[in-house]
């Protein structure tokens, strides 16, 4: 339940257009239902803003339709993310109301909310899309504009040099490189925004599966970096937001 609903249901109370007895119905699982396979936090969007997100990766399609439709119910934004397609088909079968967004690996249901604060998220090549992506649609879910430049990375910097009046329009900047990880050095260098880097496990042999990036990315000798852990676009993207929503609070 996120605050404007609470406040709407306290509100149709107070105004006698809600019994108290369906008011105790619709607060019965706060803080969190426990469903056996899980106990789903319905307080999280009202300590943090933002609903629970699942992590779809090894759960089963049967385990994901009963979280599903338990944060559905609650009518809030609904965030799945690594699911595979097979699994999202089974899924969205039975949960119609979500979407899947095969470049992120989300499903999702996006909720009407005042967009609030902006976000830009770059890749430094292509293979890094759904890393990018699934920092884009967290954003997005949680409400912020979010702007996208992608194939940005330093091996042709003309690229990013092309963008650069862009870059201070946006609250914070998530920028997803793999190979050695050296593009959000180079952003920083070049913006007074925040910048959350999120090291990817593409690249040859010695990228040791996003090792080096990461550790490429913690040692940046530009200010301003934030790092995340690796293909971690959620975390990313959730990060952002938050920087984003607060600057226009």
């Amino acid at each position: 339940m996120t605050l404007d609903a609470l406040q709407s249901l306290l509100a149709k109370v107070q105004r006698g257009e809600t019994s108290i007895d369906d008011a105790l119905a619709a607060l019965r699982e706060l803080p969190f239902a426990d469903l056996g396979i899980a106990k789903v936090d319905h307080h999280r969007a009202l300590r943090t803003g933002f609903p629970e997100v699942v992590f779809g990766l090894g759960k089963s399609d049967a385990q994901l339709v009963t979280i599903g439709r338990a944060l559905l119910d609650r009518g809030g934004p609904v965030l799945m993310t690594r699911v595979a397609p097979e699994i999202a088909a089974i899924v969205q079968r039975a949960l119609p109301e979500l979407d899947y967004d095969a470049t992120a690996r989300c499903l999702h249901r996006a909720i009407e909310q005042e967009a609030r604060g902006r976000v830009m998220v770059l890749t430094a090549g292509t293979l890094d899309l759904p890393v990018a992506a699934e920092a884009v649609r967290t954003a997005t879910l949680a409400g912020c504009v979010v702007e996208q430049h992608h194939d940005v990375g330093v091996a042709g910097l003309h690229r990013l040099l092309a963008i650069r009046p862009l870059l201070d329009g946006a609250a914070a900047l998530v920028v997803v490189a793999g190979m050695e990880g050296a593009l959000p050095s180079v952003v920083a260098g070049l913006c007074r925004r925040p910048v959350i880097a999120v090291p990817t496990s593409v690249g040859y042999g010695a990228n040791l599966a996003g090792l080096t990036p990461l550790l490429g990315m913690m040692t940046s000798c530009a200010a301003g970096v934030a790092v995340v852990n690796i293909d971690n676009g959620f975390g990313a993207g959730y990060l952002a937001a938050q920087i984003a929503r607060q600057s226009v609070a």
